[in-house]
């Protein structure tokens, strides 16, 4: 199979259809191509990567203009074509005479593997023999269709977490986050595509010819055993952030039979049912980023900056600014893509002025799937004068919310153990309901924040009342749930009464509370 020239990306049109397509066949205009349908979620966003990079690395517009100018109006889809076709010989998925689509070029032997195992939540060898796959079970994926196969391969090589002695992590660090922004004015697959493809003039490095280090499995594998090497990002060409290959792997195909992928169901005559495998692939480290992922920057200590990763409690509002502005508390920064729909692109792309940003990964505990997480979040327009004003107000609506939560969770280990600083309970379940519970009103915030008009050069005492009614009462109402919940024999009153008078105590003292109180209390305002 070529994943150019041939339909495998399983697809929803229009008209609600659903079919497979080639990548040629993403600008069609007649009955077009709405959305992706892969069968898993992490399908989903790989199938998103890989067309986006192929885009990147084929058809990236020159200027702002230029990308206007497709964005109105996609290429016909006989251009498209034309482009693809040629790097079609890179992307040959079973090839066993040359270069196969993300695979090592020459790999003549290794460990042989099940194909489930390509599948990132799959139980490891010695968790199967232990017996300890209680919750997810081996030996459910025994064969796979070269679509799924394909999409495992991207997964795997996108988001490789550490893998045992050799087996490198992505280039972006174990399960990365990917962020992308999607336009509400956006109807059509190509247009979610397009809105996170830069131009030359974006992009972080001026972009040459792609050549055969774009695609690390068309040349040798750059080799990290003792007599190897680390690769960086001067060491290849910028646009191999996209098809990054830190595992050596080749997939064997089985022809000629009839069988039924187990993972999206359909009927096929070629199959995968094993790979290859072997370490010390492609060991990629300094200072990559990748337009796609959100980084963690230490500005003090000057350190490479981390991709941020999928974290337990999966993502929502308490993250929002590092992931679509900056948060200096923090030091995270949302991926370049982002950044420039934010200062450049929000303007063109609709009179709504609004995007939605599709935040997706794994939280990984080294070698250990705990969590697919994805989340959408809101990108609201700011207009330049008021960027300013607008940030440190959300900041310090989180700041606040932040410092209440710790104590709120301090307090209810206060109530429930006689030593609370010696208590070791797990208290994330307290901490997921305060911020479930106060999203809402944040994001109401947020777009009040949103609509000031520019000469505004504080946040308005009515945003700050409503955050702090919203979180004293959420606060308190969560407290008392989770210390009066039980029967009255298992209760210590006294202790309980205690830790409320000491939580409200604290909610008035606490200086983020307190600087936003002073806000709040403001006799004079402009009107909005």
């Amino acid at each position: 199979m070529n994943l150019i020239n041939d339909p495998w990306i399983p697809a929803i049109r229009a008209d609600g259809s659903q079919c497979l397509i080639s990548p040629g066949q993403i600008a069609e205009t007649d009955n077009p191509v709405v959305e992706l349908a892969a069968p898993r979620p992490d399908f989903q966003g790989a199938l998103y990567q890989f067309l986006i990079g192929l885009l990147q690395t084929s058809f990236a517009p020159e200027d702002t203009d230029e990308w206007l100018d497709f964005w109105r109006q996609p290429p016909e889809p006989q251009q498209l074509k034309d482009i693809f076709a040629q790097f079609v010989e890179a992307f040959e998925l079973d090839n066993s005479n040359g270069p196969a689509f993300l695979q090592d070029l020459d790999l003549p032997d290794g460990e042989s593997k099940p194909i489930a195992a390509l599948l990132i939540e799959a139980p490891g060898e010695k968790t199967r023999k232990d017996n300890l796959d209680h919750f997810v079970k081996g030996g459910m994926i025994e064969q796979v269709c070269l679509s799924c196969a394909a999409s495992a391969l991207f997964t795997l090589q996108a988001n490789a977490p550490s893998g045992g002695s050799g087996h490198r992590v992505g280039l972006r660090g174990g399960g990365p986050l990917t962020t992308l922004v999607i336009p509400e004015e956006a109807t059509t697959l190509w247009q979610k595509l397009w809105a996170n493809v830069l131009s030359a003039e974006e992009f972080e490095e001026k972009l040459s010819k792609p050549n055969s280090s774009v695609f690390p499995w068309l040349t040798t594998t750059r080799y990290s055993d003792k007599t190897g090497q680390t690769t960086f990002p001067e060491d290849v060409h910028p646009l191999q952030q996209y098809w990054g290959m830190p595992r050596r792997i080749r997939l064997d195909v089985v022809a000629g039979e009839n069988c039924r992928c187990l993972l999206c169901g359909i009927e096929t005559q070629q199959s995968v049912k094993r790979f290859r495998t072997k370490n010390y692939g492609t060991n990629y480290d300094g200072p990559w980023r990748h337009p796609l992922t959100p980084y963690r920057f230490d500005l003090k200590k000057k350190n490479i900056p981390l991709s941020l990763k999928g974290q337990q409690g999966g993502l929502g509002y308490r993250h929002w600014l590092g992931l679509a502005w900056q948060d200096d508390g923090s030091g995270d920064r949302a991926a370049d893509i982002v950044r420039i729909f934010n200062d450049e692109r929000i303007d063109l792309v609709g009179a709504a002025e609004r995007a939605r940003l599709w935040c997706f990964g794994y939280d990984m505990d080294n070698m250990k799937a705990r969590c697919w997480y994805e989340h959408t979040l809101p990108l609201l327009h700011i207009s330049e004068q008021s960027q300013s004003l607008f940030l440190a107000s959300v900041a310090q609506l989180l700041a606040t919310a932040k410092d209440v939560v710790f104590l709120l969770r301090g307090q209810v280990k206060a109530a429930w153990f006689k030593r609370p600083a010696d208590a070791k309970g797990d208290m994330s379940m307290v901490v997921s309901e305060f911020w479930q519970q106060t999203e809402a009103d944040f994001y109401r915030q947020l777009n009040a924040l949103s609509q000031l008009p520019d000469e505004f050069r504080q946040m308005p005492s009515t945003i700050a009342q409503q955050w702090i009614a919203t979180i004293k009462t959420t606060t308190m109402t969560i407290f008392d749930q989770w210390t009066m919940g039980g029967s009255a024999e298992d209760m210590n009153m006294k202790r309980i009464v205690k830790a409320r008078q000491e939580l409200e105590k604290k909610l008035n003292t606490a200086k983020p509370f307190k600087d936003l109180r002073q806000i709040a209390l403001a006799e004079k305002e402009v009107s909005v």
